[in-house]
């Protein structure tokens, strides 16, 4: 199999080594918007450097995007265009209009749409699904999710990504649904800008809280900061009537106990999303892999980044006009 990869950038690099390594991928082509980067990118893999009109055009197989996100929709609709499978990182676009535009061109297309939503792939959140879907715990009251990122990204980046729950909460969005079996119904959101001046110059928080009402009645907090000092820290925790679980809850989870018997802080706390989740984004190119070879379903098709983004949207809404928003408020449903 032949693989085009467009973005070279940390995760791209991350993504161009594993695919290196997968004994279905024969051989990778790269392509960036800077061609030095590609070029380091392809000497550590061995791939072959080409722009994105010389990679769509170069026999490839399937595409892995992961360029910039204002890149993503045109990408995705391009390889659409030219009948290719396609893995993108989240999300498809950081607006609801762009994300729709560029499903319909994969629905007319008839090709293949995976989103990069890798905790689907993370052995824990695995493991709480199966036991909330098995009935262990019992009747779902409450659940919890926590993602915390130990620094703030560069300046440059906030006007560009979204937002604080669209660029990093919608991972959480995405976990309730797929944890727990439910659709969100409403949300009430609130955020701090009171951090580095950058959020309030970019029109962003650096701190935000969400409540989410599941259909159900299950109640969901999701939480997210910029600046957690202590480490990258993301977990869920599910309670329920029979017994609750945690998940993201190791021995290198950025947490100390105020107890006098309690675990201290860990001596290697999780720096970042790489590390943590590494495991879970080769799964998820090998599952991709698998599923342009007609070996498996998908995992994760565009439809379920829409429903996240959805949530999202629903709580920046929730946010500025500081009100609950019913989920049947927002478009694409």
């Amino acid at each position: 199999m032949r693989i085009g990869l467009i973005g070279t950038g940390r995760i791209g690099t991350f993504h161009a080594e594993a695919l290196s390594r997968h004994p279905a991928v024969e051989s990778l082509v790269v392509a960036d918007a800077d061609p030095a980067r590609a070029a380091l990118a392809a000497a550590r893999t061995g791939a072959t450097v080409a722009s994105v009109e010389e990679l769509l055009a170069h026999g490839v197989d399937a595409v892995v995007i992961a360029s910039a996100t204002a890149s993503h929709a045109g990408l995705i609709a391009r390889a659409a265009r030219s009948g290719l499978p396609v893995f993108c990182e989240k999300p498809i676009a950081v607006d609801l209009p762009g994300t729709l535009r560029a499903l319909a061109e994969v629905e007319s297309a008839g090709t293949v749409l995976q989103l990069g939503f890798m905790r689907r792939f993370d052995a824990g959140y695995g493991t709480a699904r199966a036991a909330v879907r098995e009935g262990r715990l019992g009747r779902l009251h409450t659940v919890r999710a926590i993602t915390s990122d130990p620094a703030p990204p560069p300046a440059a980046y906030l006007p560009l990504s979204g937002g604080l729950y669209r660029d990093c909460l919608v991972h959480d969005f995405d976990m309730v649904r797929w944890v727990t079996g439910r659709e969100v119904a409403w949300v009430y959101a609130t955020g701090s800008d009171a951090g580095p001046a950058m959020f309030r110059e970019a029109g962003d928080v650096d701190a935000a809280a969400a409540l989410l009402t599941l259909d159900d009645g299950t109640l969901v907090t999701a939480t997210a900061t910029r600046c957690n000092g202590a480490g990258y820290d993301v977990r869920m925790e599910l309670a329920g009537e029979l017994d609750q679980i945690a998940v993201g809850l190791d021995d290198r989870t950025p947490f100390t106990s105020a107890e006098p018997q309690g675990p201290g802080a860990p001596p290697k706390p999780w720096p970042g999303f790489l590390e943590r989740f590494a495991p879970a984004y080769e799964a998820e190119l090998d599952a991709f892999v698998r599923v342009v070879r007609g070996e498996l379903a998908n995992p994760c098709d565009g439809r379920e980044a829409l429903h996240a983004l959805r949530i999202a949207e629903a709580c920046e809404w929730s946010r500025r006009e500081r009100r609950p928003v019913g989920m049947a408020e927002v478009p694409g449903g």
